[in-house]
């Protein structure tokens, strides 16, 4: 059965699968708001990453969704790729409680990113996430 949201060529199995688990990690807003942005020129790509990345890949049973995110978040300054780094730091800090990350969890993950990235892959991080952090009021006072 289709959902007003499967697009047309998709495997609706595969694809509403795949949109269960993007919501339970991005969350609805989230996706809510990239399905409203949907197109002809980027629909196609929208329901392949779907699909794969949401079904095929976060949908594996050997890996919880933790994990993932701290996997996520270290790749994604492996690569330089702070937007989706910022997306998935919010993500990681809203989730369901049994996958979501801590401030002390996003901090020792950056921490590790200045040793296998470069410091100043981290540095950026840490400007990147301490803004989400205030965002949401969950930085603590300096250190003393």
């Amino acid at each position: 059965m289709t959902s007003p949201e499967t697009p047309p060529n998709a495997s609706p199995d595969t694809y509403e699968s795949g949109l269960v688990n993007r919501r339970r990690v991005l969350g609805d807003a989230w996706v809510d708001r990239s399905l409203a942005n949907r197109n002809a020129f980027n629909s196609e790509f929208q329901e392949l990453i779907t699909r794969h990345a949401w079904n095929d890949i976060w949908g594996r049973p050997a890996l919880g969704d933790k994990t993932r995110r701290f996997m996520v978040l270290s790749m994604m300054l492996g690569i330089h790729a702070y937007e989706e780094f910022a997306m998935h730091v919010r993500a990681a800090l809203d989730g369901p409680p049994e996958s979501r990350l801590t401030p002390d969890d996003i901090k020792e993950v950056i921490m590790m990113a200045a040793i296998y990235c470069g410091v100043p892959v981290a540095n950026h991080a840490f400007g990147i996430a301490t803004g989400i952090l205030r965002e949401k009021g969950l930085l603590a006072d300096a250190p003393k």
